[in-house]
């Protein structure tokens, strides 16, 4: 009853009045970004959804588009702009996704969604992360975000997925704020973005 129910209509009513809250953030952020990289604040980005379901996320955009001599794009911390770093590490880059919530490609609680080509690398029990809406936060966030493996990471996913219920979301949405004051697990060390899964990290 949650699950099919419940927790989808939590999340549209949810997600429609964060954004309400949060219209004058998400406009500062926006004006904030576009004079800073010069152009577009918005990224957007295929992932698969529930059931693998392709669909597109938005968010914040925090890096720049500036290329080398040779015309390839450069490191991400190169590219990660003082204004797209704050935005990241105070979580502010996740806004946007609210109206992902309220389309219904996503939960506020739930796997984040990767990317399409991870999918072909995942293992059954692995693929049993895509049985759930991906959601803007989730179990793996809030024990230790991008700072734990991969494996820990997918490993964390499944056990949410097995073991959905309100209070669980509750919780999880409760240590989503305490984290997003900390500014805990944003990356792992030394990194200024995720490391790319690859089947077996």
């Amino acid at each position: 009853m949650y699950r099919q129910v419940i927790k989808p209509l939590l999340d549209i009513l949810t997600a429609t009045l964060l954004f309400l809250i949060l219209l004058p953030v998400f406009l500062l952020v926006t004006v904030f970004l576009a004079l800073s990289l010069g152009g577009n604040p918005f990224f957007f980005q295929r992932r698969p959804g529930k059931n693998e379901r392709i669909f597109t996320i938005l968010k914040f955009r925090t890096m720049n588009n500036q290329r080398d001599q040779y015309g390839e794009l450069l490191a991400d911390e190169k590219r990660l702009t003082p204004v797209g770093r704050f935005i990241r590490t105070t979580s502010l880059d996740e806004i946007p996704q609210l109206l992902n919530v309220v389309i219904g490609n996503m939960s506020l609680v739930g796997p984040r969604p990767l990317l399409p080509e991870y999918l072909a690398l995942y293992s059954e029990a692995q693929k049993k992360r895509h049985s759930v809406k991906p959601g803007i936060t989730g179990w793996a966030q809030v024990k230790g975000r991008n700072a734990i493996s991969w494996k820990t990471k997918l490993n964390l996913d499944i056990w949410y997925c097995e073991h959905i219920s309100f209070w669980l979301d509750l919780k999880i949405l409760f240590l989503t704020v305490v984290k997003v004051f900390k500014r805990e697990g944003i990356n792992a060390d030394g990194q200024v973005t995720t490391e790319p899964f690859n089947g077996t990290n």
